[in-house]
């Protein structure tokens, strides 16, 4: 996989990716990550990317412009499966379309900036708009940040334990179970006695009755979906 991630402040995207576990899927090659300065593919002296709105009205735009020209280069060089503009009023990330991204082959991402893009750029560039949650950022950078996570972690060979991936909170609409480590016994908190019975299919059936019950409580919503 190759994600192409546009931005007016690129170096605030570059610590996600040189630490832990998306460093690691960088260097083993599973998946390439690089991030474009979109002042690069200004036309002025100011490298200028955003202007005043026609009509009125506060807050600065991101110019047609240098976007055009940034997703056009790319385009040019590779097939892409999406280009995703991150966006307050976006579909809201979930799981689900976590996973049906990460089985894609190459992605662009732009970040939203100031009051956001000239609608132009939404109606014949973009493919898909996500946003990570009912509230505003100063840009997009930490969202793409967040979506990429969502993303690489799910790919093959970027987790110790590929099956630890399929567990997780909200991939079959629960909650995960609650979950413990050693010391078995702690200030007088012990871990559920079943867990050491060796009895697996009881271990499980244990693990699904306290993720549809952690899910009843915290977010019932999940079960009407």
């Amino acid at each position: 996989m190759r994600i192409d991630i546009i931005s007016v402040v690129p170096d605030l995207l570059k610590s996600p990716f040189e630490a832990s576990i998306l460093k690691r899927a960088v260097e083993a090659n599973l998946v390439e990550v690089h991030l474009h300065n979109l002042r690069d593919y200004t036309s002025d002296n100011y490298k200028s990317v955003d202007d005043y709105q026609f009509g009125g009205g506060a807050g600065m735009v991101m110019t047609i412009e240098p976007i055009d020209k940034c997703i056009s280069k790319l385009k040019s060089e590779r097939e892409y499966d999406e280009v995703i503009y991150m966006t307050p009023d976006g579909e809201v990330l979930n799981q689900g379309m976590a996973n049906r991204l990460s089985l894609k082959g190459n992605l662009i991402i732009l970040c939203g900036h100031y009051k956001g893009v000239d609608q132009r750029v939404r109606d014949h560039f973009i493919t898909k708009e996500i946003s990570i949650g009912d509230y505003v950022l100063s840009g997009g950078e930490l969202g793409a940040a967040v979506l990429c996570d969502a993303i690489i972690r799910l790919i093959p060979g970027v987790l110790g334990n590929e099956t630890s991936a399929l567990t997780d909170s909200f991939q079959d609409n629960l909650l995960a179970p609650p979950i413990y480590t050693r010391p078995r016994s702690y200030k007088g908190w012990e871990v559920p006695e079943l867990l050491f019975s060796g009895n697996f299919p009881k271990i499980e059936e244990w693990r699904e009755a306290q993720a549809l019950e952690r899910t009843k409580t915290r977010r019932p919503d999940l079960l009407q979906e």
